[in-house]
């Protein structure tokens, strides 16, 4: 039984909403990608044909947001519909997870697959999982449950982590492909003198990745190759679309592109204007095209909802660096990066599409944080939602054009608790200096983040100067961003009052372990 919601069904027998009427749903979940490295959001130096034709066919939202500006946070509050600072009997997933990461979301959790479950739908999820498996430390031996089998879908074939660490395997269900009981995949221990199965090898262009850190399975890493991992999923995923026959379905197809190391296929290198970081993009591009071929291939186009998004803004590693030297603003105007609460950390991508459903060529400025997702999909299926926490019905958005705001306020979870955030209509208050991302500034560094970015792209900042945070800088920060989206100005001294509200309503809102233990 899921104990987190109660789902009630509001169509039953006497509904017009049938197997046959429900839509499909397409949610494409790419991995890095800012709110610049599209076409139709301004990119220039990439070419994403797919992608802006889906927006035309469509519509773009200028105000969208991840659930996180962190990778494993963003994937919680994606298929939960809560806020991942709540997450962990509220101390919060704040970062990646690491290696031997158990499964961080409850089975018993009701999960945007469920709710689609529960209309009768087929649910499917490819790519990269990075929410762990199993219960106690991972010591990925089969099967890998619970997993995503245990979270409403019903197929899973993906990278287990993500691709820029071990192991280098491909998962299907709960099993390793190519797995051998007489070779068992085995997690080597600090300081191990066994060697590690060897794996494809990249050139430093590629940007970092871990090395391997895993013995056994000669046969399963065989079958992973960095530069075949686009190829392979696409494979998988259009594979399954096409093969749905009869009942509505499900897919949460969560790209590896563009998180580093930057490894497209042969076909696609060399062919953008900003280095592999591009070409990873324009691989990104092929893969949407691919899975709406299949579409109409399968005759489902028609009748089947397509969502395309990010799980956080773009990040300045050596990739994301060379394609900044080279005039692509990975994130647009936005000030900030991956990891961070600046608005480049977390603002992001949002197209939907579904032919005579969503106006064509249409935009939107609707406030939007992937954790809507959830209360949408119970919406779109007739399914009504008891006890939300945090997830918004966000459907009207979609379909039509509300006059007023439909999501009117949201908390953002950044890497660091103590700068976890508020946005309260045109408002967003920061308790805290910096952006609580990544620190890097130096040549050889492989995290950028914060100040430090400012020097790579021109998104000035009234606390910034050369780099770094001025010595005077107020505490915290307060920006008006229907005047001033690319937060150049802090206007944290200007509105004392406003940010003694929003203050108190962040504090509030953090959980009790976070305040005991002084993380906020």
């Amino acid at each position: 039984m899921k104990l987190s919601f109660l789902l009630t069904s509001l169509f039953l027998s006497h509904s017009a909403l049938t197997a046959e009427s429900l839509p499909n749903v397409v949610l494409i979940f790419a991995d890095d990608l800012g709110y610049g490295d599209l076409g139709c959001y301004g990119a220039t130096k990439v070419q994403t044909p797919n992608i802006d034709k889906l927006a035309a066919g469509g519509r773009k939202f200028t105000d969208a947001h991840s659930a996180s500006a962190v990778c494993t946070p963003s994937r919680f509050g994606l298929l939960t519909g809560e806020y991942p600072f709540r997450a962990n009997n509220g101390e919060g997933i704040w970062g990646p997870a690491p290696i031997t990461s158990p499964l961080l979301i409850d089975p018993d959790t009701l999960t945007l697959a469920d709710v689609f479950k529960a209309s009768g739908y087929e649910t499917a999820a490819f790519g990269k999982w990075h929410l762990g498996f199993k219960t106690g430390s991972n010591d990925w031996q089969e099967p890998l449950r619970p997993g995503p089998q245990d979270l409403g879908f019903d197929y899973y074939f993906g990278m287990p982590v993500v691709n820029s660490a071990p192991p280098y395997v491909y998962v299907e269900n709960d099993r390793i492909v190519g797995g051998d009981p007489a070779d068992p995949l085995v997690h080597l221990k600090k300081g191990s003198k066994v060697k590690a199965t060897p794996i494809t090898p990249i050139p430093p262009e590629a940007a970092q990745r871990t090395a391997n850190q895993f013995s056994g399975a000669l046969e399963a890493h065989k079958l992973f190759n960095d530069y075949e991992v686009g190829t392979k999923l696409t494979e998988k995923a259009t594979e399954w679309i096409e093969g749905r026959k009869e009942k509505p379905f499900f897919v949460y197809f969560s790209t590896t592109n563009v998180h580093h190391p930057f490894t497209p296929a042969k076909r696609f290198q060399g062919t953008s204007e900003c280095g592999p970081y591009g070409d990873f993009i324009q691989e990104l591009d092929w893969i949407v095209g691919e899975v709406m071929e299949s579409l109409e291939t399968s005759g489902a186009a028609d009748n089947t909802l397509v969502l395309f998004t990010s799980d956080n803004g773009g990040m300045f590693n050596a990739g994301g660096r060379a394609a900044a030297a080279k005039g692509h603003k990975i994130n647009g105007e936005l000030l900030g990066s991956k990891f961070g609460v600046w608005e480049g950390g977390h603002r992001v991508p949002f197209i939907a599409w579904w032919p005579g459903k969503i106006e064509a060529g249409s935009s939107s400025d609707q406030l939007l944080c992937s954790i809507d997702f959830l209360a949408t999909a119970a919406a779109l299926t007739g399914q009504q939602l008891d006890n939300a926490k945090d997830s918004i019905n966000m459907l009207p958005a979609l379909l039509e054009k509300p006059a007023d705001a439909l999501r009117t306020e949201m908390f953002m979870t950044p890497r660091k608790p103590s700068h976890l955030s508020y946005r309260k209509g045109k408002w967003m208050f920061i308790p805290a200096r910096n952006d609580g991302g990544f620190t890097g500034s130096k040549p050889h560094q492989h995290a950028w983040g914060g100040p430090a970015v400012t020097t790579l792209v021109d998104t000035p900042n009234s606390d910034i100067a050369n780099g770094k945070i001025k010595p005077g800088a107020p505490p915290a920060q307060l920006y008006d961003l229907e005047a001033d989206v690319n937060q150049t100005k802090n206007l944290y001294l200007t509105h004392p009052e406003l940010v003694k509200e929003m203050a108190a309503t962040l504090q509030k809102t953090i959980p009790n372990p976070l305040r005991k233990k002084g993380k906020n």
